[in-house]
């Protein structure tokens, strides 16, 4: 019998002034190239605002001081993995926005809401969209 695992994401709309941060995705990862919201894959025993803001924090350098829940995305057909996205709106946070893991993301953009690039990273894809409409749920 083949057991399959569901990976489970945390990710952040940090926002300021209508427009979004994007991190471009970098190395030999898939969606090399391509921009995505700043997270990660939840860690065991973490709670999921906990590791949203871990994710921001080790990738950004930003702290996270205020976030709520937006959207829980599954998403079961994303090369061969199954993935259930949890997205956090971050509306507060301190500190300096830094590259810290240059191997994983080579560059921080903002990209204003209505004119965001089309080189999207597939998993976040369906987020934009359902922010834009309010929806919180897709499944």
């Amino acid at each position: 019998m083949a057991i399959f695992a569901i990976g489970v994401g945390v990710n952040n709309f940090v926002i300021k002034d209508n427009k979004v941060l994007l991190g471009k995705r970098a190395g030999n990862r898939s969606g090399s190239g391509l921009w995505n919201l700043p997270g990660g894959h939840l860690e065991f025993g973490e709670h999921l605002i906990e590791g949203a803001s871990r994710e921001l924090f080790e990738e950004t350098g930003l702290v996270a001081k205020k976030s709520h829940f937006v959207q829980l995305i599954n998403s079961p057909d994303q090369d061969e993995f199954h993935y259930i996205q949890i997205n956090f709106m971050v509306t507060d946070w301190e500190g300096e926005l830094v590259l810290k893991e240059p191997d994983k993301c080579s560059e921080w953009k903002w990209f204003d809401l209505d004119n965001l690039p089309e080189d999207i990273f597939y998993a976040h894809k369906q987020f934009f969209p359902a922010l834009k409409e309010g929806v919180s749920f897709v499944d």
